[in-house]
This record gives C-alpha cells, structure tokens and sequence, in this order.
C-alpha cells in the first residue's frame, strides 16, 4: 500500500469513529473537538497524525467521507465539516452543493508570461497555480478590474468558526474608482473546489472588510493544461457560480487571429 493511501485510510478510519460517536438519526449538526482526533488514535491504535488539521483538510477537499457516513445521507443532502470556534469542528448535514468545471465551456487562449523558471521550481499544484494566476494577471482579466496581490496563505480567524486560512488575497479598483477584496482558492492535482472554504472566506472578508464589495474566487487546473476560474457567492447558504471561464496559456505563436476576433463581445 502507497504511503499517501495508508495516510487517507487512517485519516478515514478516525473521521469514521468520531462521527459514530455523536451522531444520532435525524441529527443535522453536531459539533467535536480538535483533541478527539489524539484519543480516538490512541483508542484504535492508530499513529496521531502530526498535524491534525490535515485530517479535517484531507476529508474536505481530497478524500470522499467513508460509506458509513454516506449511508445516513438523506438524498440530495451531504454532510461537511465546517469550523465551529477555536480548536472545534462541526457535521453539518447540507444540500448538495459541488462546483465543478463545465465540460462545455469555451477555452479562451491567453499570452503565455509565466517565467520559466518559476514552471522549474514550484513546489507543488497549488503554489503553481497561485504563481501561474498572478504572472499572467488573470484575474485582471477575469475581473475586468486592476488588481494586486497582497498576501498567499494568510492565516486569520473569523468569529465562530476559528481559523483559516486563505491561498491568496487580492484588492482591486474598477474604472469608477470602487475598491474591491478578492479572497481565491486554489486547487491543483485531484483537489475540489471547497464550498466550505468559500463561505469562510466570505465571512472573514464581510467581517474585516466591511462595506467593501467582495468577490471570491476560485481557479483550478484542468486537463490538458487548462485553468478554470469561478467567481462565486453565498446564497441562501449555498455557495453559487456567479461567472465561469476557462483559460489556457499558450506561447504568442499559437495564438489564433480568428479565435481573438470571436471573443470580441
């Protein structure tokens, strides 16, 4: 067995008995305690992760829940785990909510300007994206706004859900001199977008920024080197897309005269 599935197994293997441990039918919340993860590994035996919050990252954005969590799904409902304060965690039963890439939307080629040497060194999908993203400016373009990128992976708190921590933090001005924040999100490799992550960055933003118009964003990569961007927003609790486009970056020469003609709206 791969070491990053014996990891996702362990991971599974907690979340499961700690859900068993509080859930009861009909339940559609309920909230637990970052140190449970420590007691529950020792009560099956099992080595305490060494950074627990990657237990709570690994199920929300890369691993399904375990079936017997599944099963106490009612349909078109699903649970999350959402921050409930310092060091706490909540099961919260919530309509199906995904945000996942078209199939049917148009690629729209853009002018390559990422340095080669940053496509060397990335670390790893998402620092690569986050680079990508900001040295071609597509948010800019995304946007239609002048934007600046301020901070990566700023870890801040919002009231009543405790930390978290946002990839990217963007301010943008329009042409009418209106100022805008611009949480993103990104995801690489077998990553999905996180509606969770979504609304805690809306929240943060509503309440470190009030009065400013906040636009979350959203990008992740595509097969054959496509990029998909998402502007979303919170409705009735349910994160919504508010705009979608789907960027590739090629070298100038592969650039089709005819194609940029098209996007002309």
């Amino acid at each position: 067995m791969a070491k990053g599935e014996a990891v996702e197994n362990r991971y599974i293997a907690l979340i499961e008995r700690i859900f068993a441990d509080h859930y009861k039918p009909g339940s559609v919340r309920f909230e637990f305690d970052r140190d449970e993860i420590v007691s529950v590994s020792k009560h099956l035996k099992i080595d305490v992760p060494k950074n627990l919050g990657d237990v709570i990252y690994s199920l929300r954005y890369r691993t399904d829940m375990p079936a017997s969590i599944l099963k106490t799904q009612p349909k078109g409902k699903e649970w999350i785990i959402e921050g409930a304060g310092r060091a706490k965690y909540a099961f919260v039963l919530v309509t199906l909510n995904r945000i996942l890439p078209r199939s049917d939307a148009v690629t729209i080629k853009i002018p390559d300007a990422t340095p080669e040497i940053i496509r060397a060194y990335a670390l790893d999908d998402e620092q690569a994206l986050l680079a990508i993203v900001r040295y071609n400016r597509l948010i800019d373009t995304f946007l239609g706004l002048t934007t600046y990128s301020l901070q990566n992976h700023l870890r801040t708190s919002v009231k009543g859900i405790g930390q978290i921590e946002i990839d990217e933090l963007y301010f943008g001005i329009d042409k009418h001199g209106c100022h805008y924040v611009m949480p993103v999100q990104a995801k690489g490799g077998s990553d999905q977008i996180s509606v969770v992550q979504t609304k805690q960055d809306i929240s943060w933003c509503a309440q470190k920024f009030v009065g400013m118009r906040c636009r979350a964003i959203s990008v992740q990569f595509m097969s054959e080197e496509r990029i998909a961007m998402f502007e979303l927003t919170v409705v009735k609790d349910l994160v919504k897309v508010v705009e979608e486009r789907h960027y590739k970056l090629v070298p100038a020469s592969d650039l089709d005269q005819s194609a940029i003609r098209d996007y002309r709206v």
